[in-house]
């Protein structure tokens, strides 16, 4: 029996698509294909890896802080357990956070084979996917290094390549893995298309199977220092529950490198060599709006719509309509993202450089980089519906049996109405208990904790007033979900 076990990498901030992906919300999270986020259906995936002789375990993700509780809440949804989350204090690139995985998953003296994806990819044929990856994981449980490599469909100047050491042609399909030659940094559009012409060239989709002892032996062969800083983050760990932090200051001295340049760029002719396993699945990375537009199902007129739409005389645009009306007249090649805070129009040829829009407004401190105005947190969310020179508007739902922190506040005071549910609420030394339309006010300073204790969500109006009121205006006591400033 091979004991596999799904590696998830769901770092990344996806800022080419905004204003859909911000850094709280990146785009592995979002539903931009289908009914489940990106993230849902890479676990999807590889949990029906399964089969006779294959044993797959619950799914082990390398996430940033900030979306621990997204990405268990969406395992959640979907009917899966999550089995470990490594918690990155900040980001290092993939060869620290396959090296975190690969000490989680032989700590206890097991040597799993790892299936290793990121968490920001389509597959349109599954079946095709789950064929390829049981082939790679054959290979891998007798000690290979195996990457997969998208048979390439057009001239792609986005992505690196692999050189493999045969040609095959470019429709057979699922075959027996082949040897990697080299790696191939991203070409221009000429190269890309002698590759094309020449084949024997494939994708570098970023998705590998192998042992996890293999990866540890090959890293301490080729980049010993990211091996043993690793090492002393690892030592260093904290674990709460099925979180697992490294050592932050350890972390931080990691090289910042790739699982590419770190490693899988050195084993052609090492003692590490590595096989490919083609891959014919309709993969796609998603790395920019106008490859949403590619996979997406299109109307006589090559229009792709989400949300509410109407067009006349319009084509080959996307439009995602969040949360109002968009409507289109005589327009042609263009991208159109609705939010609640933002409108993104560009031209569909343009998609890469949203990026210089998302870095102005870092540069200008603007939270249209990061949040987005309905910010999802352990306990719920809440919706910034309004807000003055001295006050802001909220609503706010906290999900059952949750709770908020205990908390106080500096430059705000506080009314709270209850709109649906039942609210348990601590003001100061008093706990009382409210139901639809009653409401009470926290005076600014006050120790306050919202709970709903009931079966329902709880739904309430927040009213803040006061000289400040930004995010960073809560000091916490007491947390559910770790989160204690004082």
């Amino acid at each position: 029996m091979i004991q596999v076990t799904p590696v998830i990498l769901c770092g990344g901030s996806g800022t080419r698509l905004w204003p859909l992906s911000r850094s709280g919300f990146p785009k592995q999270f979002l539903c931009l294909t289908g009914n489940e986020s990106l993230f849902q259906q890479a676990a999807q995936r590889l949990v029906a890896l399964g089969q006779e002789g294959i044993q797959v375990a619950a799914p082990l993700i390398v996430s940033g802080e900030d979306h621990r509780f997204l990405a268990s809440e969406q395992l959640r949804e979907v009917g899966i357990s999550l089995g470990v989350a490594l918690l990155e204090p900040l980001g290092r690139n993939t060869a620290p956070a396959l090296t975190l995985a690969a000490l989680a998953a032989t700590e206890n003296g097991q040597d799993p084979v790892l299936v290793v994806t990121p968490a920001d990819q389509t597959i349109a044929d599954g079946a095709a996917f789950n064929a390829a990856v049981q082939q790679a994981i054959t290979q891998a449980a007798e000690g290979n290094i195996v990457i997969l490599g998208v048979i390439p469909d057009k001239p792609e100047t986005g992505y690196g390549y692999i050189k493999t050491s045969s040609v095959i042609p470019a429709n057979a399909g699922i075959h027996a893995p082949i040897t990697v030659a080299a790696f191939v940094e991203k070409p221009n559009l000429e190269t890309a298309q002698s590759y094309l012409q020449q084949g024997g060239y494939f994708w570098n989709a970023g998705m590998f199977v192998l042992r996890a002892s293999v990866w540890l032996k090959a890293l301490q062969t080729f980049r010993p220092d990211i091996a043993q800083a690793c090492q002393a983050a690892w030592a260093a760990k904290k674990q709460d529950a099925q979180f697992i932090r490294p050592g932050k200051d350890e972390f931080a001295a990691i090289p910042s490198e790739s699982v590419d340049y770190a490693v899988m760029e050195h084993c052609p002719g090492s003692a590490f060599p590595i096989q490919m396993v083609p891959l014919d699945a309709g993969w796609s990375d998603l790395g920019a709006w106008d490859a949403v537009w590619n996979v997406l199902p299109k109307d006589d007129q090559g229009n792709a719509f989400t949300g509410d739409v109407l067009e006349t005389d319009s084509h080959n645009t996307l439009v995602h309509a969040s949360s109002r009306l968009v409507s289109l007249v005589g327009v042609s090649d263009l991208v159109v993202i609705e939010t609640a805070d933002a409108v993104l129009v560009a031209k569909k040829s343009r998609s890469q450089d949203v990026k210089h829009i998302v870095n102005a407004l870092s540069q200008q401190n603007r939270e249209e980089h990061t949040l987005h105005r309905k910010v999802h947190r352990p306990w719920g969310w809440y919706d910034s519906i309004d807000e003055g020179g001295r006050f802001k508007v909220k609503r706010i739902q906290v999900k059952p049996k949750a709770s908020l922190s205990l908390q106080k506040h500096h430059h705000r005071a506080e009314h709270w109405i209850v709109v649906t549910g039942t609210a348990e609420i601590t003001n100061g030394d008093k706990v009382l208990t409210l139901t639809e339309n009653q409401s009470t006010y926290i005076p600014l300073g006050e120790v306050h904790r919202l709970a709903n204790p009931g079966t329902i969500p709880l739904e309430i109006i927040e009213v803040q007033s006061g000289s400040y009121l930004g995010e960073d205006d809560i000091v916490r006591f007491e947390d559910t979900y770790g989160r204690t400033t004082q």
